[in-house]
């Protein structure tokens, strides 16, 4: 379970978003920590709270995107 100073932490980072998502909403926003982890929230959703992850399993999310394992399927 994560508390509250941890969120606090994670609120207080330089959020930034991918230059293609749309103006307000809709994107998904990444701050990188001074601990080496990598944070991300939805920004449709400020209320819930961001999620970090290693730099190890981000980069794991990077490769799998770019190769096409995240895609939607169509049914």
């Amino acid at each position: 379970m994560t508390n509250h100073a941890e969120l606090d932490y994670l609120k207080n980072l330089d959020w930034f978003k991918a230059e293609a998502s749309s103006g307000s909403s809709g994107c998904l926003e990444v701050a990188f920590t001074s601990d080496g982890r990598v944070a991300h929230r939805d920004n449709e959703d400020l209320s819930s709270p961001p999620f970090d992850v290693s730099e190890h399993v981000w980069t794991c999310i990077l490769n799998g995107a770019a190769s096409g394992e995240f895609d939607i399927r169509t049914r």
